[in-house]
């Protein structure tokens, strides 16, 4: 296929030598263009970088032999010492064995929406171990208070303080995973900081580093330490893992910029859509679809009618909405979410009906009672819950645990259903948003927080041709229309 212009621009700055910066749309044929600078490069030793194995394996098949594709983890595992990497190895600690080990009690927070915030002795561990995995993929030499994840709707001070009051905990647990002879499993995350923390030099003349806007503060700084040249390539659009301490190296790095704004994915219809989300996010050069491949948006569908290959949702209990919905038709439904977690809406909406309190998942967290629950999922507020709320009033908790046992495996499935992190990266043809998105009205115009727009966008551009919006449709357009966009 011949390279477009925008393709031949980026080979070239390649080649000139220096960091450069590829923004990619969604479905731009990045892969592609990479390969073409890699092999611009002739005897140079290149090396990709990809936050996958997955993704690593595929793209040493179609890369020229002058680059190595590699993970992060993988370059990390290599350079640390075997006495601690062994100790993956080990039996992870459950929160509530380090909670008794480290002495914590539970603790009620007054929160920003006049109701207690209670923790167990089991998440207060569950926030320490938290604080050490972010600290473990941040810059910082060690750990700091505000790598502690508090819940936001927490008072400001309240939060403050107990953030300080943690930190002695976080500071103890990296200890521990640092010393060989200490029990303590670590992740594959501990690994990695201490390979930033040697600083390493990369062996290559050119790095390729790929998805650069979920790029973590650790990353950012060994990239910004080589000596040689350094192409960061990504979506500024598609960053949606803030929560994870992703820090966008498409802001953060000041290099020569090139663009690759023509989709390779979707048709003219998609795309225009998606320039629609793009300009709500202040982005004026819009994604070009392709004229050749056939691409349109439902603005009504029929629920059990229309066939799609993916449904996307924003939140766990969105897919288990949509899970009992499909096995309810007698679909075959696979599933891309975390499944434990899905488990634990069960077992928290159980312990609720009993009159005892949860402290995860997060969405049951706020609630003393099952009555509470009933009546958020009634409001604004809550009325993504309300489905799930009725399947369980009705059907009971065991009906839901039933559900998760009959998931079919994806080659097997009619579709998946999905959460949109999980979804990040893939494609289907045929796609429905789920109608779970997070509007807000600010001064009397309906918008979306910058984050909920990136997700809106991501969702999008997973459609090949068909791209299903009607659950959405009536708020979508309101936005759009106060935005003037």
């Amino acid at each position: 296929m011949k390279p477009t212009a925008e393709q031949d621009q980026v080979v070239e700055a390649v080649g000139a030598g220096g960091a450069v910066k590829v923004k990619a749309y969604a479905g731009a044929g990045k892969t592609s263009t990479l390969r073409m600078a890699a092999e611009a490069r002739g005897r140079a030793r290149g090396l990709y970088l990809a936050f996958n194995k997955e993704i690593a394996n595929e793209a040493a098949r179609k890369f020229p032999q002058n680059t190595r594709c590699r993970t992060v983890h993988s370059l990390a595992y290599s350079g640390t010492r075997p006495e601690i990497t062994r100790k993956l190895r080990n039996p992870v600690e459950p929160p509530h064995q380090l909670a008794l080990r480290y002495g914590f009690g539970k603790l009620r927070l007054p929160t920003t929406i006049g109701k207690d915030l209670e923790l167990s002795p089991s998440k207060v561990a569950r926030m320490v171990m938290d604080g050490a995995a972010r600290f473990c993929r941040s810059a910082q030499s060690e750990p700091l208070a505000w790598h502690i994840p508090v819940e936001a709707i927490v008072k400001d001070e309240e939060a403050e303080h107990l953030r300080e009051s943690l930190l002695p905990s976080v500071k103890r647990l990296w200890s521990e995973y640092l010393d060989p002879a200490a029990p303590s499993a670590i992740s594959h995350d501990c690994y990695v900081k201490l390979w930033q923390l040697s600083r390493p030099r990369i062996g290559a003349d050119f790095i390729l580093f790929d998805e650069a806007q979920d790029a973590d503060g650790l990353m950012l700084s060994v990239l910004r330490a080589q000596q040689c040249q350094v192409i960061y390539v990504g979506d500024p659009y598609q960053q949606i893992y803030e929560w994870r301490g992703a820090v966008n190296a498409m802001e953060h790095i000041r290099a020569p910029e090139c663009a690759l704004t023509e989709s390779f994915r979707f048709g003219p219809a998609i795309a225009q859509l998606a320039s629609r989300v793009l300009q709500l996010m202040d982005e004026q050069t819009p994604v070009r679809g392709q004229d050749h491949v056939a691409s349109r948006v439902l603005h009504e569908s029929s629920p059990g009618q229309d066939r799609f290959d993916a449904i996307l949702c924003r939140k766990n209990a969105t897919v288990l909405t949509h899970l009992a919905q499909g096995i309810g038709r007698g679909d075959r439904v696979a599933v891309r979410a975390n499944v434990d977690e899905l488990r634990a809406f069960a077992d928290g909406a159980e312990q609720l009906m009993r009159g005892q309190r949860v402290g995860f998942p997060a969405t049951l967290a706020l609630f003393e009672t099952w009555d509470e629950v009933q009546e958020y999922a009634e409001s604004f507020a809550g009325r993504d819950l309300k489905p799930l709320v009725t399947l369980i009033d009705s059907e009971g908790v065991d009906y839901l645990r039933l559900i998760l046992t009959r998931v079919a495996p994806e080659d097997e499935a009619d579709y998946i259903v999905s959460t949109i992190h999980r979804a990040k990266g893939l494609e289907w043809n045929r796609v429905q948003l789920a109608g779970d998105f997070k509007f807000k009205n600010d001064e009397g115009q309906l918008t979306m927080a910058p984050e909920e727009m990136r997700l809106l966008y991501v969702a999008m551009t997973r459609a090949k041709h068909v791209l299903d919006v009607s659950e959405i449709r009536r708020d979508l357009y309101t936005m759009f229309r106060d935005a003037g966009v």
